[in-house]
C-alpha cells in the first residue's frame, strides 16, 4: 500500500519523445525500455490491462485509491484462479482443468453454484459437492 514505484516500462513508439523521460526522471522514476524486435514482451500485459477494462472497469465506479487497489486484487485473483483462459484450454493459469464427466446420467443431476465476486460484477461456477 504504502510502496513506491521506481520503474517504468514502455515500448520504443515515437510518442515516448527524450523531454517525456526527463520528467519521469524528475519524478524520481526510470523509464525502462522493452527490447528491440521482441513484439511479444508488450502483448500479454496489453491483453491483460484491456481484460481488466473490459471486465471490470468499464463497469465499476471507483471511488478512491484504497478501492482501485482492493479491486484490482480481487480481478487478479479471479483472473489467475477462476477465469478459464482460451490459451490453457480453457483452464485457469493457477488451476488446472477439472476431470471431464463421463456418464451421461451425471450430467442431468448436474448442480452447479455460483459465487459473486466484487458485488456481482465478476460470478465463479462451480460444481456443488
Amino acid at each position: 500500500m504504502g510502496g513506491k514505484a521506481r520503474f517504468l516500462i514502455r515500448d520504443r513508439d515515437s510518442k515516448f519523445p527524450a523531454t517525456f523521460d526527463a520528467v519521469l526522471a524528475d519524478a524520481g522514476l526510470k523509464a525502462v525500455t522493452s527490447g528491440i524486435r521482441i513484439p511479444r514482451m508488450n502483448s500479454i500485459m496489453e491483453r491483460w490491462v484491456q481484460t481488466c477494462r473490459h471486465e471490470l472497469l468499464d463497469r465499476t465506479l471507483i471511488w478512491n485509491r484504497c478501492h482501485l487497489l482492493h479491486t484490482l486484487r480481487e480481478f487478479e485473483l479471479f483472473y489467475n484462479e477462476h477465469r478459464p483462459h482460451r490459451a490453457l484450454e480453457q483452464a485457469a493459469p493457477l488451476r488446472s482443468l477439472p476431470e471431464p464427466i463421463a456418464e451421461p446420467g451425471q450430467i442431468r443431476h448436474l448442480e452447479i453454484r455460483r459465487q459473486d465476486r466484487l458485488g456481482g460484477t465478476l460470478h465463479e461456477y462451480r460444481h456443488a459437492a
